[in-house]
């Protein structure tokens, strides 16, 4: 389990919904908070089915076609309990790929490192921009307290990139 499932069993315990809802409200709304793919959404979906914790029915409004629509089981609603308090109280950090590539920037020319450590400064202070422009979210506070938590790592991340990049003048 992890932070795709909980975002799916959490949209579902708002509303039953069918997959273009929720894959559209993902890309919309949450996009600045989690990444995740169309098909990603759909494979997951169906797991939690498999498992469960989500159940799958078939409706059909007037002249359209058929369409999935997915709502919580009571298995599902513990569920997302459940990995709400354990994605909550984890402090656990996934390593990103540009922490893997500054382990071995030895391997680069110092002038190099530092235009490429300069090139991801203007793509972060671009990305904090955007982020700065976001309206708030209009229902409740988790959406608006995990952009605001993005912000901080990234406003740490550019902290730390000015103080690496005066070791390099």
């Amino acid at each position: 389990m992890d932070e795709r499932m909980l975002l799916l069993l959490g949209m579902l315990k708002a509303e039953r919904q069918h997959g273009y809802q929720l894959n559209e409200f993902i890309e919309h709304n949450l996009g600045r908070v989690i990444d995740m793919k169309r098909s990603t959404a759909y494979t997951l979906l169906e797991r939690l089915c498999t498992q469960g914790y989500v159940e799958r029915m078939t409706e059909q409004e007037g002249n359209r076609p058929p369409r999935k629509v997915y709502q919580l089981t009571a298995a599902g609603e513990q569920q997302f309990i459940n990995l709400l308090k354990e994605l909550l109280s984890q402090a656990a950090i996934g390593t990103p790929p540009f922490e893997v590539a500054l382990m071995f920037l030895d391997h680069l020319q110092e002038p190099e490192v530092r235009a490429l450590l300069q090139d991801h400064l203007e793509q972060l202070n671009q990305v904090i921009a955007s982020y700065e422009q976001a309206p708030a979210h209009s229902i409740g506070k988790g959406v608006d307290i995990a952009i605001s938590h993005r912000m901080a790592l990234y406003r740490a991340e550019r902290t730390w990139l000015v103080e690496t990049l005066e070791k390099f003048m």
